[in-house]
């Protein structure tokens, strides 16, 4: 996250952050915004490479920066139930497993809900708008977790209200990634995308590595809260450290919105523009690639500590389960890149492949769990299904807004800017539904864990059918995107 966010702001040195500004040093590229707001550019067409060049880059690189931060801190409070719930026996709590499998994945099921109407948001009041207003909700599930976990007569009920609140920051994915869309050209979508989600998506890794250590010592004092003693070691641990550490930051990021976002008058549209997309069956087929990808990558996120803890009683699942999420985050950006040079459809179809493989790895050593090595065994393979969902979370993104300029004959310096905006309306929504659709992975898959080890007492059952469904999205892949005959190459 510092890598990405240092590499963009190195961009960004010596830029002001009123658009107005940059209007006198770019001329007449970028028309004054409406009277009375200054965070909002009436023209925007980056197709045009004069445009991009001497204007349309620097605002692309910035807005993009601090929709990252932004979105850090979304999937981070979105994802801090992985984390919190494994610790919950430790203090006192006596919720069952399959209650802590609930905690964890019900962000997710409220989190994909919410990216349906998320994903309409930035077209109708502006990217800036609503990233203050989706980051500011981040606040509220916050506050309520540091104050839940410091009484142990919180009911199970409050903590399952506390973790549905947590899926506010699932939604603000698909308003971000509809958001970034409109900002970049065709020949920069896939690495763009794939930047605004891997700084996203590392959330949930950070969620994973800075919780055990942020717990452990008392932060802010009595501010903070007493602590409980762990039931484990007999240390003291402050477990409401896990949701307060994130409150300055999204101060912080209310601050950057404001001043340093803007909103494109040329993103606008109507819901009921927007709700045409629901039709394209490019849409749907795409939704289900994508919830094969991120789906998955979220739902391991969210499901890993819990799933560890179960199969392997001896091993701390904290010190491991960070780095699977850390790994697909980071090359998240590489699956865009990868797409952009061999095609999204050809990276997606291989990327497809290995998780398959990968998948029938982990039930190999799930079976085999008494062995030795299983475990190692068992985190490979789930390292490479990490690796997988990353790659191919960047390649699928990459095809969206490739599909929509095909269907609107959008080539680069040859395209109107009506068909250009039409196609980035487009796959602005796509993009939205396609994110909604993938993210009730982070719900399925840990629910999956959890009602297979309770029904058969292994969570093969389920990754068999994960397996199975990777195979469904090779054959759609190669169908509609791959072969020659193809409907739409990309």
């Amino acid at each position: 996250m510092i890598i990405v966010l240092a590499y963009l702001l190195h961009s960004l040195i010596g830029m002001k952050a009123n658009p107005a500004a940059i209007d006198e040093n770019s001329l007449d590229l970028l028309p004054s915004a409406k009277p009375g707001d200054r965070y909002t550019i009436q023209e925007w067409n980056v197709e045009e490479p004069s445009f991009w060049a001497e204007a349309g880059r620097a605002i692309a690189l910035r807005n993009l920066t601090f929709s990252i931060f932004a979105e850090f801190l979304a999937f981070s409070i979105w994802q801090v139930w992985s984390a919190v719930a494994v610790s919950l026996p430790l203090i006192g709590f006596t919720f069952s497993l399959n209650q802590l499998f609930w905690l964890a994945a019900v962000p997710g099921l409220t989190g994909a809900t919410l990216r349906i109407p998320y994903a309409f948001m930035v077209p109708k009041f502006g990217g800036r708008n609503w990233t203050l207003v989706s980051t500011a909700l981040l606040l509220f599930p916050a506050i309520g977790i540091a104050v839940a976990v410091q009484d142990l007569q919180t009911p199970y009920m409050f903590f399952l209200i506390l973790a549905l609140l947590c899926g506010v920051g699932g939604g603000n994915f698909a308003s971000s990634m509809a958001n970034i869309n409109y900002f970049f050209p065709k020949r920069r979508k896939g690495f763009a995308l794939g930047l605004n989600a891997a700084g996203g998506n590392i959330g949930v890794s950070v969620v994973q590595f800075i919780v055990p250590i942020a717990i452990t010592f008392s932060i802010f004092g009595d501010f903070g809260g007493a602590s409980h003693v762990s039931s484990k070691d007999s240390q003291p641990l402050w477990l409401q450290n896990a949701a307060l550490i994130w409150i300055p930051f999204i101060v912080l990021a209310l601050f950057t919105t404001w001043f340093f976002m803007n909103n494109l008058r040329v993103a606008q549209a109507s819901f009921f523009e927007q709700f045409k997309v629901l039709k394209d069956k490019h849409a749907w087929l795409m939704s289900l690639l994508y919830l094969g990808t991120f789906g998955s990558f979220i739902g391991y996120s969210a499901g890993f500590p819990l799933l560890i803890k179960s199969q392997f009683p001896d091993i701390n699942p904290l010190q491991y389960a960070f780095i699977g999420p850390l790994v697909g985050s980071v090359l998240r950006p590489a699956g865009g890149w990868l797409a952009d040079k061999l095609g999204g459809a050809t990276v997606t179809f291989w990327n497809f492949f290995l998780m398959m493989s990968a998948a029938l790895g982990v039930v190999y050593f799930l079976a085999h769990k008494g062995d030795p090595g299983a475990f190692g065994g068992f985190f490979t393979m789930f390292l490479v299904l990490f690796v997988t969902t990353g790659i191919g979370n960047g390649s699928t993104y990459r095809m969206i807004p490739i599909i929509y300029m095909t269907k609107n004959n959008v080539q680069p310096g040859h395209a109107s800017p009506a068909a250009m905006n039409n196609a980035n309306r487009q796959s602005g929504a796509v993009v939205g539904l396609t994110s909604a659709f993938a993210a009730y992975g982070a719900f399925f898959i840990p629910k999956s864990y959890g009602t297979s080890i309770e029904l058969t007492g292994a969570p093969i059952a389920a990754i068999v059918t994960f397996a199975i469904f990777y195979a469904i999205c090779m054959t759609i892949t190669y169908f509609f995107y791959k072969r020659e005959a193809a409907e739409i190459r990309c």
